[in-house]
């Protein structure tokens, strides 16, 4: 089991072009730990407003009745992707992972399986 902190700060060093990333609560808009650039992109706010995003996405998932979970959700801007990862473990129900990456140096690919491989150590 790795703690919050531990585990960010993994991703931060393991991912190509890491600028920042957060364990968001999305029953809160809460972030639990971030870790990264705060001159570049306030990870806080962007916890609470991203809360928004994966709350929109589960109400609509819910009222199409589909079935499954979000793997993860990727916002692309013209310097920037941002990932959003809810949470699927035992522990981890009404959380998610947020990664904000620098486009130019970044493998979005590799950057999507290493934050997913995070998760199943992840302790809350």
């Amino acid at each position: 089991m790795t703690h919050m902190e531990s585990a960010l700060a993994e991703a931060m060093s393991t991912i190509e072009g890491a600028i920042g990333v957060a364990l968001v609560d999305y029953t809160s808009g809460m972030a639990l730990a971030t870790l990264g650039d705060n001159q570049v992109v306030d990870l806080n706010v962007a916890a609470a407003g991203n809360t928004d995003v994966i709350r929109a996405k589960m109400r609509t998932m819910e009222l199409l009745e589909l079935q499954g979970t979000v793997e993860d959700m990727l916002i692309t801007l013209s310097t920037q992707y941002h990932i959003i990862r809810p949470l699927t473990g035992k522990s981890g129900n009404g959380l998610f992972l947020y990664l904000v990456l620098d486009r130019k140096r970044a493998n979005l690919a590799m950057a999507r399986h290493r934050l997913a491989r995070l998760e199943p150590d992840l302790e809350v």
